[in-house]
């Protein structure tokens, strides 16, 4: 109990989630598990959400976005392959330790791109609500690889930066 005497801090400074105490009550989309550790109830956040997504080998998930959401994606272990688009025509993939940004209202689509790794990642939100708009768009084969390009990163086929 936080009596005068005890800073603040201690009961409402830093929070530690362990991985055992992860809440799988959160909004699914099919093909994946989310489990929720960062939020409001869990540790106080108000202004974002973060916790895990594991995608088990060959599996993908159904077209979904976000509604207002911006999302962050670190992958953790395995290689991550990203379609995005009114039909899933683009595409890009990550690998462990890269990080995929995915901006609010985007249809897309998480695929594990192994056959035998279960691709698994850590995911960040801007926002407390759970906003999972799960969507039917016929897939277009096969999609167009998206490259990175700006003055940092130059266009693989030509080495000009954008």
């Amino acid at each position: 109990m936080e009596n005068d005497t005890e800073p603040k801090w201690k009961y409402h400074g830093v929070r530690v989630v362990r991985q055992d105490e992860l809440d799988t009550n959160t909004p699914q989309t099919p093909g994946m598990n989310r489990a929720a550790a960062i939020t409001h109830a869990r540790a106080g956040a108000e202004k974002l959400w973060a916790g895990t997504v594991v995608i088990h080998p060959k599996a993908k998930t159904g077209a979904h976005h976000h509604g207002p959401v911006e999302s962050v994606i670190y992958v953790v272990s395995g290689k991550a392959r990203m379609r995005w688009g009114d039909n899933l025509e683009f595409v890009a993939e990550a690998g462990p330790g890269d990080f995929i940004y995915v901006p609010p209202y985007v249809p897309h689509q998480e695929i594990n791109a192994s056959d035998i790794e279960p691709l698994s990642c850590v995911l960040c939100r801007s926002g407390q609500e759970p906003v999972v708009v799960n969507l039917d768009i016929p897939v277009v084969e096969p999609p167009e690889e998206v490259h990175w390009v700006d003055n940092i990163h130059p266009d693989p086929e030509t080495g000009k930066r954008g």
